[in-house]
């Protein structure tokens, strides 16, 4: 591939794969500055492997006389703006060779292999994405100024409208999902991702990694946001501030304590031991024979299911899960705003254009002087927005193919 060259690719292949780019020093009085130009800015703690801060460098330095052993470089050093600063002086001599290497998965390739990390990896497929600093930058050219759409406009209120089109679009079209992969603890809850906003999916996974899908519990329970301690005649019980004493939910209680075999029906020896007959009956409390929910003719398809049940508990912030999951992997997956970190803050180039329209309908809108043009804009942004969602719904013919022949199979006994 061709080296970069004023497009808008600007990392060489070392660069982008590797994770690593280098320099051998040309001049005889040696070097001390070394400009590294990574699409990544080059994060740093301190020089020092034994100060606490060197966990925070996302990168290592390697250092070679001959360009062929490496050690790595942990003299006094600096970084100002991805600027190297070698503090000794005639930093590195003539000959030899500076690398900087970016934390990566597989450790790198210099020195004792060991700049273990996920800067590289991050890195990988960004160009799909535009920033919006970038995308800021492309408005303000393109529709700011004298004789264009926007005559003016301060650059805090386009960084302003750029981020709620960029908490709008995540919900319903760029859909950038993410996800954590978690054990179920012995209290069966976890606590949701800080940055969360709304959940996709949550899976099990068994033990060959297959995922099996997990089902909200909607009217099967409930996780009740108050529980008011209650008197002999019902009535809630205050404090000596006036407030309700609260209690722990009976509810939630029960619901850990269930078998979820006596849910779903997946009878067995245990459960024939616990009570329940093959027939569908109960043997319960008190002497009486009760049926299960819903019995195996005409049950509810939320009850019949192993995979397990969770429920949103809000509680505490947290997700509740059902009795046969405890020590489970789980994957929840979920949706953000786009804001919640810096790497969050890019846009789809799929949706750049759609970004743009938003941009120009929000700004015209919200003056008086423009906001009788403003309809024709609203059209144009709602346009460009379902070609977005056309765009990220990422359809191909042949997936649509394998689940056209899927429909065609003959069922037989």
């Amino acid at each position: 591939m061709a080296q970069p060259n004023g497009g808008l690719i600007t990392e060489t292949n070392q660069q982008y794969y590797a994770g690593a780019q280098g320099f051998t020093v040309s001049d005889p009085a040696g070097q001390n500055d070394f400009t590294f130009t990574f699409d990544t800015d080059l994060v740093f703690g301190a020089f020092d492997p034994a100060n606490i801060n060197y966990a925070k460098n996302n990168f290592k330095l390697y250092s070679s006389p001959d360009g062929l052993t490496y050690t790595e470089y942990i003299l006094p050093y600096d970084v100002v703006d991805n600027v190297v600063q070698i503090a000794a002086v005639g930093g590195i001599p003539v000959g030899h060779t500076l690398v900087c290497q970016l934390k990566t998965l597989t450790g790198g390739s210099y020195g004792n292999k060991d700049a273990y990390g996920m800067t590289v990896e991050q890195n990988y497929g960004g160009y799909a994405y535009i920033t919006v600093k970038d995308l800021v930058n492309n408005f303000m050219v393109a529709y700011v100024g004298q004789d264009k759409i926007i005559p003016r406009v301060d650059r805090t209120d386009v960084i302003f409208h750029t981020k709620r089109g960029l908490q709008e679009f995540s919900y319903d079209t760029l859909k950038s999902i993410k996800s954590q992969e978690l054990t179920v603890p012995h209290n069966l809850s976890l606590a949701l991702p800080q940055d969360y906003v709304n959940y996709v999916r949550i899976s099990r996974i068994d033990a060959l990694g297959v995922q099996h899908i997990l089902y909200p519990t909607n009217n099967l329970t409930d996780s009740p946001y108050e529980m008011p301690l209650q008197d002999n005649l019902g009535q809630p019980t205050q404090d000596n501030f006036g407030e309700n004493t609260e209690g722990t939910s009976i509810t939630e209680e029960r619901w850990k304590r269930a078998n979820t075999n006596l849910i779903n029906q997946n009878f067995n020896n245990s459960l024939f031991n616990q009570g329940a007959d093959w027939w569908g009956y109960d043997w319960g409390y008190g002497g009486f024979w009760y049926y299960n929910y819903g019995e195996l003719y005409g049950m509810e398809p939320q009850y019949a299911q192993y995979n397990g049940w969770f429920n949103m508990n809000e509680r505490e912030g947290k997700i509740s899960f059902s009795s046969n999951l405890k020590g489970q992997l789980v994957i929840i997956e979920y949706i953000s705003d786009g804001l919640a970190y810096d790497l969050d803050s890019r846009i789809p180039k799929l949706a750049e254009e759609a970004m743009y329209q938003h941009l120009l309908y929000s700004i015209l809108s919200t003056r008086t002087s423009t906001a009788a043009i403003a309809p024709q804009y609203k059209k144009q942004r709602y346009a460009a927005l379902r070609n977005a969602k056309i765009r990220l719904s990422n359809i191909k013919l042949d997936e649509i193919a394998q689940v056209m022949r899927g429909k065609s199979k003959w069922i037989k006994r």
